[in-house]
């Protein structure tokens, strides 16, 4: 199964937690983003984010994927104290080929992709023809402001 997965950080080392990801993922990697420094989205009162995207193939499916980015998660000693608010790590998964699931535990598509630049722009680099809900990342990037988000580090 083919799966879009957007990692974060805005707490301690960010890089070092987004590299635990790209680690974890290295051997099912089809395509990774660069790393971008993205401001905080719902919750504004805290530090900038590091976002990427990682397309991977894996053999999971997509509750066992889940379960496994909230393991790397827990590693980060992710803790869930506000809604949209600081986290050491955030692994979500944005997009699974032929799957949709509006699940509480696990909804796919992400609810909230298509009004984030900080999913969409990682993406997009990482997959030039990606498409969200049939419609091409690209447009849906038209409609937000992607200035907001800047390349830091290539992969």
């Amino acid at each position: 199964m083919r799966a879009v997965l957007s990692i974060g950080s805005n707490m301690d080392d960010r890089e070092k937690l987004l590299e635990t990801v790209f680690r974890e993922f290295a051997d099912q990697t089809v395509a990774a983003s660069p790393v971008y420094s993205t401001p905080p989205w719902g919750v504004t009162d805290q530090d900038e984010f590091l976002n990427a995207v990682l397309i991977v193939d894996v053999e999971e499916t997509p509750i066992e994927l889940l379960r496994r980015g909230q393991k790397l998660e827990q590693a980060a000693d992710r803790q869930r104290i506000r809604h949209w608010g600081p986290r050491t790590l955030d692994v979500d998964i944005v997009d699974i080929d032929d799957y949709v699931s509006d699940d509480p535990a696990l909804t796919v598509p992400h609810p909230y992709a298509h009004q984030r630049a900080f999913v969409l722009v990682p993406w997009l680099a990482a997959d030039p023809d990606a498409r969200l809900n049939g419609v091409p990342v690209r447009d849906l990037i038209a409609k937000l402001d992607p200035a907001e988000v800047s390349k830091i580090k290539e992969r």
